[in-house]
């Protein structure tokens, strides 16, 4: 009943409101969308053809120019996205998310909205692809296409967002190698998601041109070493390298003292000892370097400002012959 009131006022009050800001072509292309899955009449409520469109849920209008520059939805829409959503030519942010039954692949018109700087299409159940065409997308700072079902390789053209800042890409389906232009952004440096896909290969030696905030490929099929993501230069506050076959020396490694806060690079085959320096590491408050081939004495003498203890046996578990606090005394 309480819904019903709060409707009912909602459509009352948009006969009290005046003259409509929203843009008629604006207007035309929305109610085109909604008419376009399954079942508009129960998911967009708000979207009636009576009263204005920057007043309907999940639609933000400009104050000034009053064209639709975003569009939202979590509500269960029941089909695969629209190509009229390209007549949505002002629109900066799409972010159609946690939409079990919205399918199918990515449309081109999604490479139309070049006035987009975000784009999350993340929980849903599109398949396809990862469409080159989003390279077109020119003004995009964030992309999230993650919890789908997609599948392929990841197109090398994603590097030519001139200010992208985040791509994540987790939790999908796809194949193949990262692109060796992934070491050639051409804008601010990207926090690079790639978890739970079936990547595989070598990781580019161009990657270590790189000054990813964040790196984040665990539970892939990566293999070689991952030492270029390991320099004291950086500025990395995240480096998740877990659950893949990567082989390297670990004591060759360097650590960002001031910005790293989260380490992971269990289940591997990495070898070699736990350089000393990582004590440096004031910031960290995550560390796991189990299941992999590590030996020698682990580092004690930790300088974190944040964390009043040392880390427990389980971030140390089950490698070679790795010795001392928290696991058994080191022969001599």
């Amino acid at each position: 009943m309480r819904l019903l009131l709060f409707f009912i006022f909602f459509l009352f009050s948009g006969f009290l409101s005046g003259a409509e800001r929203c843009h008629p072509s604006d207007k035309t292309a929305l109610l085109k969308y909604k008419n376009s899955f399954a079942n508009p009449d129960q998911i967009l409520l708000t979207w009636h053809p009576d009263f204005d469109c920057c007043d309907w849920y999940g639609v933000q209008c400009n104050e000034t120019t009053n064209r639709v520059m975003g569009l939202e939805s979590s509500v269960q829409l029941n089909g695969t996205i629209p190509s009229v959503i390209a007549d949505l030519t002002y629109l900066r942010t799409l972010r159609l998310r946690k939409n079990p039954f919205l399918v199918g692949e990515i449309p081109p018109a999604i490479g139309k909205l070049t006035n987009l700087v975000s784009l999350d299409l993340s929980w849903n159940n599109i398949s396809g692809s990862v469409p080159a065409f989003l390279a077109n997308l020119k003004k995009l700072w964030f992309l999230d296409l993650s919890f789908n079902k997609l599948s392929g390789t990841i197109p090398a053209s994603l590097s030519t967002f001139p200010e992208i800042i985040g791509i994540d890409l987790s939790r999908n389906q796809l194949t193949g190698s990262i692109p060796e232009s992934f070491g050639h952004f051409q804008g601010t440096v990207p926090t690079l998601v790639l978890s739970h896909n079936k990547l595989s290969g070598e990781i580019p030696a161009s990657l270590g041109n790189m000054n990813f905030a964040r790196i984040l490929i665990s539970r892939n099929n990566f293999s070689g070493s991952a030492l270029m993501f390991f320099k004291a230069s950086k500025t990395s506050d995240t480096i998740d390298i877990s659950r893949n076959n990567f082989a390297f020396d670990f004591s060759k490694a360097s650590f960002m003292e001031e910005t790293l806060v989260e380490l992971d690079i269990s289940h591997n085959k990495i070898w070699g000892s736990i350089p000393s320096r990582i004590t440096d590491c004031v910031m960290l408050q995550s560390l796991n370097v189990s299941y992999n081939r590590l030996c020698g004495k682990i580092p004690s003498g930790w300088k974190m400002k944040y964390r009043s203890e040392p880390f427990d046996n389980t971030s140390y578990l089950h490698n070679r012959c790795l010795c001392s606090s928290p696991l058994e005394p080191c022969k001599n």
